[in-house]
């Protein structure tokens, strides 16, 4: 197998995800096809040998709509035999990218991929659409009930035995060690300043972490999720919580996850260039990484978000490697 190296990767700042948010005034094409010209501009590659560019982009309707990839592609000016496509795995879309691309150059079928992904929250949050996994597939739904995420995160906090100020620890540690790692510059090497059309900065420095956040303010914030509980999702009254008890019918949901121990809303992209050992050798780039494995498992649908857990084990053990 052919050995693929990560030669470089860049991103943006992340700007909220919100109408005020420093990034959302742009397409979401233009966020990614600034970070494409960084990769060219930063390692010298010439841009014609590029075999693919994937992009991971969840929710591809409106401007993130239809192929994001090909049109980045062709935003940052790359010549037209440079392809391009856009996937959609949720929040994993970007991982899934770069294990594509990986698997393209082990396989010596490619030597040269860009993979990363786009999601342009500010714009995405406007957007009706539908908010059922199932898509409204009601024989599925009543075979493998899938709830909301949110509810999912508690559940899943409440059957491991969490408690609610052990998920505000790990939030203010998480913004602890973000404030850190933008003031020492642990950041700076992968950043590429935002720009606008005219060229005026828009964003150069993460907006979205709140370094000045405090465990006091967030044992203070109320619970994100119960709410949803109740939710009809159907004209027949169903409700996410019933969903719920078709699987654990005895399971008392204890609402912990707050807006700051949830995923964050921001704008953002980022792009990683993929090439063999050998490409890599033959033009002199130096790596930044070796990807030694990837693996990609699925989980239990009503609990829906501890697939990276089997996902990582899997990884692991096909690298050699174990936790320690």
């Amino acid at each position: 197998m052919v050995e693929a190296l990560i030669v470089d990767a860049v991103r943006t700042p992340r700007g909220l995800g919100k109408p005020e948010g420093r990034l959302a005034s742009l397409h979401p094409q233009h966020l990614l096809s600034q970070l494409l010209r960084a990769l060219v501009e930063r390692t010298g590659i010439d841009p014609a040998e590029i075999d693919d560019v994937i992009a991971g982009v969840n929710t591809q309707q409106g401007k993130q709509g239809l192929n994001l990839a090909r049109m980045a592609a062709l935003d940052a000016g790359f010549p037209f035999t440079v392809p391009g496509f856009s996937l959609d795995r949720f929040c994993g879309s970007g991982l899934t990218a770069l294990t594509l691309g990986a698997m393209g150059v082990q396989s010596g079928a490619q030597h040269m991929v860009v993979a990363g992904g786009v999601e342009q929250m500010s714009h995405t949050r406007t957007l009706s659409r539908e908010f059922m996994l199932d898509s409204g597939n009601l024989e599925l739904r009543c075979r493998i009930p899938q709830p909301h995420q949110g509810i999912c995160a508690d559940l899943i906090a409440t059957l491991e035995g969490f408690e609610r100020a052990e998920l505000d620890a790990l939030a203010y540690e998480s913004q602890q060690r973000a404030a850190r790692a933008m003031a020492e510059g642990r950041f700076d090497k992968s950043l590429v300043p935002v720009r606008s059309p005219g060229g005026e900065i828009l964003l150069d420095r993460e907006q979205y972490p709140r370094p000045g956040t405090t465990l006091e303010a967030l044992a203070g914030l109320r619970p994100a999720f119960e709410a949803f509980f109740d939710r009809e999702i159907d004209e027949d009254g169903t409700t996410f919580g019933q969903l719920v008890r078709q699987v654990y019918p005895d399971t008392q949901i204890r609402y912990m996850h707050t807006a700051a121990t949830s995923s964050g809303v921001v704008d953002g992209a980022a792009a990683l260039l993929v090439t063999s050992a050998e490409y890599a050798r033959a033009h002199d780039l130096k790596p930044r990484a070796r990807i030694r494995a990837v693996a990609t498992v699925g989980d239990d649908p009503t609990l829906m978000l501890n697939g990276p857990v089997p996902a990582a084990r899997r990884a692991l053990a096909l690298a050699g490697m174990e936790l320690g």
